[in-house]
């Protein structure tokens, strides 16, 4: 499939998808969105990929919303709703839907849309000069790209609530001290580091990780009871998969074992 604004490359069970605009340091226009989004789908349904690593080219991770590509017009006529719906929307939710981790190599600044986008993964990997900015206030608007919803969750509501009003730089250190990201790597090791993880998360029970992923995220609307139920059900749906059997046989014959995501 031919893409413009990203580059696409599998290997070794891994997808790696780079957001490829790095004379505007990748931000967003409708049109890398919807190639983001028609790459997760091909993870999706492409049996051989059992993770994906998300990065940027150039010096910058994502700068959000390519201001260039929004139409100014009179006050009160401009609807940036429609752009949120259409270009951020449809990726976060495809990002928390697919069933395998995704892993996010954040090679430098993350602003604004990028921001968010990084912290919507489910691991983020950060190289030492990286940098994250809730730009929105700055230029008048409001966090969007879910930040509204994982940013207080990672890191608590009034520290969230501080740097959403401020705009403030939060650097690649801060943001791990936080808990906001996984760890820090230096630069020139990014790369390797996430592929790393990311080859041994696709080795894993790409099931177990799936249903792993969907019970963290109902955690977020479910109540005790209803968490314990879907517990309950997911670990029987992963007690009937080839994976667990392999898990259990490896455990018994004291072998690593060979999970193949079935």
């Amino acid at each position: 499939m031919p893409y413009n604004f990203i580059t696409v490359d599998i290997e070794a069970g891994v997808m790696r998808i780079t957001l490829n605009r790095p004379d505007v340091l990748n931000s967003f226009n409708l049109q890398m969105a919807q190639e983001l989004h028609q790459a997760l789908d091909v993870a999706r349904a492409e049996k051989s990929v059992r993770a994906v690593v998300l990065t940027g080219s150039g010096r910058g991770f994502c700068a959000g919303q390519d201001l260039s590509a929004v139409p100014l017009e009179g006050a009160g006529k401009l609807d940036l709703g429609i752009i949120v719906r259409q270009t951020y929307n449809p990726v976060i939710t495809a990002i928390r839907k697919l069933n395998m981790p995704v892993i996010c190599a954040v090679n430098g600044t993350a602003a604004g849309a990028g921001a968010n986008l990084a912290i919507a993964c489910d691991i983020v990997i950060a190289a030492e000069n990286a940098s994250f900015i809730q730009s929105f206030t700055k230029i008048g608007l409001v966090p969007d790209t879910a930040g509204t919803f994982f940013l207080p969750r990672a890191i608590g509501l009034p520290m969230a609530t501080a740097l959403m009003l401020t705009g403030d730089k939060l650097t690649a250190t801060r943001a791990a001290e936080l808990g906001m990201i996984y760890k820090v790597v230096p630069q020139d090791q990014l790369a390797d580091e996430a592929m790393k993880l990311a080859q041994s998360l696709a080795q894993m029970p790409t099931k177990a990780l799936a249903l792993t992923k969907r019970a963290l995220n109902s955690s977020f609307a479910n109540n005790l009871d209803a968490q314990l139920e879907l517990e309950e059900q997911l670990q029987r749906d992963a007690g009937r998969t080839q994976d667990f059997m392999e898990g259990v046989a490896a455990f018994k014959e004291k072998r690593p074992p060979v999970f193949k995501g079935e």
